[in-house]
């Protein structure tokens, strides 16, 4: 039997994040947490450690046992860059609670993002991919997809799901972005400060419209159901609203960009696809698993002694999932640098796993489902009109992806 190591680990290991050279591969770095023990002490910006888990099966148990916690203001918890320091500033979303106050928040939203929420609003989503398209064709080539095309379908489509005037849209896009991709406390801070007032007012004229809340989106609902009654502080509303806006567009445009770049670049694998479109969602699933656009797929702290293997992780340490590692675990995928659209992807952690599991997940499936259907459907000849390699990738810590994506048909 293997005793656990007593020893206390040491302070200092490799760099991470580590920097990305291609949009869409993992970063070239990654291959040295291959073939390792199933967590590797590494070493953040800010000189703090931390534990990153590299193996799918051990990253599942991990974020199912209750002695790892996502509050982000516990002593140890593993900032990975310097702009998510500004989370201790901010009053807690509820993907930074655990149980049973997160539980409590989760079961709030999950009638808005239910398979049956999203079929009905399939049609909408085709509406909006269609006219968007028809936008695209009337411009003329080329275009940069990702302001056409990628990144106004899941804004879209958030804003509709909140209740937010469509007016509003154009604000959304720039302070969530410049949130997401500040570098520096302050500047998230900033931005998470804009949009936090904006939704404050936007719940003050639900307050005074007092209409059907079914039809006032979600914000207009939890506004007049639960905010009024007192089963949720106006606080909790306006942190939830802004995590659903930032998390609800982001993500999903560099999804649906990144997704077309990489079959543009994997032309065997899309004309399969275009000759067998039904395999579509079994394709969005293998894209999800291959891209992982999240990357850092969550950040944990424990609470307790977690013995993983013949490692231990000790109360007060940081943990790190990322999901580009564990999806490209060999033990779980075969071969998994390979792109196979045929592949049974299911168990791949993009969208993170156990409680605080994405609940926008059913959404942003869709949502990339019908971007990519439809995209390929009607413009066929659809194709890069700059070098991949040209193409400029967001830093490391950052949601995977390119500001720019030109395209020509």
């Amino acid at each position: 039997m293997t005793e656990l190591s007593t020893a206390p680990p040491p302070s200092a290991g490799v760099e991470f994040p580590l920097p990305r050279t291609c949009p869409y591969a993992p970063p070239e770095g990654y291959a040295r947490f291959r073939d390792t023990d199933p967590l590797v002490r590494v070493t953040l910006y800010n000189g703090t450690s931390a534990w990153l888990v590299t193996r799918l099966a051990e990253a599942q148990d991990l974020l199912t046992d209750e002695r790892l916690s996502a509050n982000s203001r516990s002593e140890g918890y593993p900032f990975v860059v310097a702009r998510m320091e500004g989370m201790k500033e901010q009053p807690p979303s509820f993907i930074g609670m655990d149980a049973p106050h997160h539980t409590v928040h989760r079961r709030m939203l999950i009638p808005d993002f239910s398979v049956k929420r999203m079929r009905a609003i399939r049609p909408y989503i085709e509406q909006i991919v269609n006219g968007l398209i028809d936008r695209m064709l009337e411009k003329g080539e080329p275009v940069d997809l990702v302001k056409e095309f990628a990144l106004p379908v899941p804004s879209i489509v958030i804003a509709e799901l909140l209740g937010v005037p469509e007016e509003d849209d154009d604000f959304f896009v720039e302070q969530s972005s410049l949130m997401i991709q500040a570098t520096t406390p302050g500047a998230a801070r900033d931005a998470g400060a804009q949009l936090a007032g904006y939704v404050n007012k936007l719940i003050s004229k639900k307050e005074q419209e007092q209409g059907d809340p079914e039809e006032q989106g979600l914000i207009g609902r939890l506004t007049l159901e639960q905010l009024a009654d007192g089963s949720l502080a106006r606080q909790d509303l306006v942190q939830m609203a802004l995590l659903l806006l930032v998390a609800g567009h982001q993500t999903t445009s560099s999804m649906i960009s990144l997704s077309v770049a990489t079959l543009l670049q994997h032309p065997d694998q899309l004309a399969a696809l275009k000759a067998d479109p039904s395999g579509l969602p079994a394709a969005v699933e293998e894209l999800l698993r291959f891209l992982s656009i999240t990357d850092v797929s969550a950040m944990r702290v424990a609470t307790a002694d977690i013995p993983v293997g013949d490692q231990l992780i000790r109360a007060g340490e940081g943990v790190v999932v990322v999901s580009t590692l564990v999806n490209r675990d060999e033990r779980a995928f075969p071969d998994p640098d390979r792109l196979d659209l045929t592949r049974d992807a299911r168990s791949h952690m993009s969208f993170s796993h156990g409680s605080h599991q994405c609940l926008g997940q059913n959404l942003a499936r869709l949502e990339v489902e019908v971007a990519l259907g439809v995209l390929f459907e009607r413009i066929p000849t659809l194709r890069l009109a700059a070098p991949m390699e040209s193409l400029s990738v967001r830093g490391a810590g950052d949601v995977q992806g390119v500001n720019e994506l030109p395209v020509t048909w």
